[in-house]
């Protein structure tokens, strides 16, 4: 039970608002208490050009990239590639097109379900529609790099979450977030934020186009035109099969049929050019405070994967097995399939779940192998291995079956070059947005002196 006591002033703050959890907020004290010493501040919505949220509409999604915009969702803008597993919502039956579209250095704010994520667009996703459940802020009064950092603190996180509202869905109004006191350190402080925040969208959008490129050559290379699929299949195929299979999604996918055009080329299976698949064992976990930190399958795809939960090193055996090192390749299999990430300097040494496979090169160039799984012919190949009614799986001996094209050495070359540049550019880019927000709460921690 949280209990203490807040002076009756606090009630002339902000929202009119007599929930405990509002006043008891550490957040949200912190800054009281700030605000208390005269520390200048302004309230988001008063150097705000524009905060708002966008309004509810039927959403129409189609398949053809020709008729569509990109959608992202407030679960996808937080990825370090949004495009990902952005769907394709339809232009004609979309509305308030201008209001929707995410413009470039916009801050959008998570405000349903999950409350208080924060990101900034950048030239990878500008120009998408954003879903209703973004609240998408623009300021010229301040540098918006500075604003982006100060809303990605846990502090002012915390604080947030205290104008939380919704018994069953929780959720937050750009008129509650508006409310929101931003504290203003000295000019060029914000000024020395804002230019780390701005490299750091410099150097992800280079990193995105550089992979974007390599992605591309591959699908050039492999010239896979997407084709009906097989409604019928003999036994005797099905028993010849590289992997016998009975279920009759697994024949009509279509990671199946780029699977089979493929093989029809120059190809070896995943087992021939890595080390051993594998994924750790089920352990007991015991979480501390100051342990090292532990990934779920949705935290390694974040811009910044991050976690709350953080493993014992004296209590968690196999601890060598959990962790990651740099170069390994990433594939989450179980829940959701099939999504990869290259481990760079940033995640090496932290450790993953038992939900996530780990794949090494060998004999094959690491950037051209992790772009080809990490396409889209890569990723419908591998999710058609899929199995479970329930909770979909796949284990190592499925991907260890995953043809990879074989291309010109020059080709494969360029493309691991590409690759290893966008893994450096994500790292410095990830160190820098770091360094911002800490730079903030720095300031935060020297105001309260």
């Amino acid at each position: 039970m949280k209990q203490g006591s807040i002076k009756i002033s606090r009630f002339n703050e902000g929202l009119t608002v007599f929930k405990p959890d509002y006043y008891l907020n550490k957040g949200k004290k912190i800054i009281s208490d700030l605000l208390d010493k005269d520390i200048p501040f302004k309230k988001l919505a008063i150097i705000s050009d524009k905060i708002y949220q966008g309004g509810i509409f039927k959403r129409i999604f189609v398949e053809k990239e020709e008729f569509a915009h990109k959608y992202v969702t407030a679960s996808d803008m937080v990825k370090s590639e949004p495009l990902d597993t952005a769907k394709n919502i339809s232009i004609k039956y979309t509305p308030w097109i201008e209001d929707m579209t995410l413009k470039k250095n916009q801050i959008l704010v998570s405000c349903a379900g999950t409350v208080g994520n924060t990101t900034i667009v950048n030239d990878n996703f500008s120009g998408c529609i954003g879903s209703q459940e973004i609240i998408r802020v623009e300021t010229s009064d301040i540098p918006f790099g500075f604003l982006y950092a100060y809303l990605s603190t846990p502090t002012v996180n915390q604080y947030i979450q205290s104008m939380v509202y919704g018994a069953v869905v929780p959720r937050i109004s750009p008129s509650e977030l508006g409310s929101l006191p931003i504290l203003l350190p000295k000019t060029h402080t914000q000024n020395g934020i804002h230019n780390l925040i701005v490299e750091s969208m410099r150097l992800r959008a280079e990193a995105s186009k550089l992979l974007r490129e390599a992605q591309h050559l591959i699908s050039t290379e492999v010239n896979y035109k997407k084709e009906s699929s097989n409604y019928t299949n003999s036994l005797k195929n099905i028993l010849s099969s590289h992997q016998i299979r009975f279920e009759s999604n697994y024949y009509t996918s279509e990671g199946y049929n780029i699977q089979e055009h493929i093989r029809k080329g120059s190809y070896k299976n995943l087992a021939e050019v890595s080390e051993k698949i594998y994924r750790p064992g089920i352990f007991k976990r015991h979480y501390v405070e100051n342990g090292i930190e532990f990934f779920g399958g949705a935290d390694i795809v974040k811009a910044i994967p991050q976690s709350e939960k953080k493993l014992s090193i004296a209590r968690t055996k196999h601890l060598g097995a959990l962790k990651i090192q740099e170069d390994q390749i990433l594939v989450t299999c179980g829940g959701t399939i099939g999504y990869t990430v290259l481990v760079n300097a940033y995640l090496s040494g932290k450790t993953a779940s038992q939900h996530i496979l780990r794949v090494k090169a060998k004999e094959i160039k690491t950037g051209y192998l992790f772009a080809f799984m990490s396409s889209e012919l890569g990723l419908k190949a591998i999710q058609s291995f899929t199995y479970g009614s329930v909770i979909p799986q796949i284990e190592p001996h499925h991907l260890e079956l995953l043809p990879i094209p074989i291309l010109e050495d020059v080709i494969m070359n360029k493309i691991h070059e590409m690759i290893m540049l966008y893994k450096k550019n994500i790292a410095i880019a990830i160190e820098k947005e770091l360094e911002a927000i800490s730079l903030v709460e720095k300031e935060i921690e020297e105001w309260q002196k």
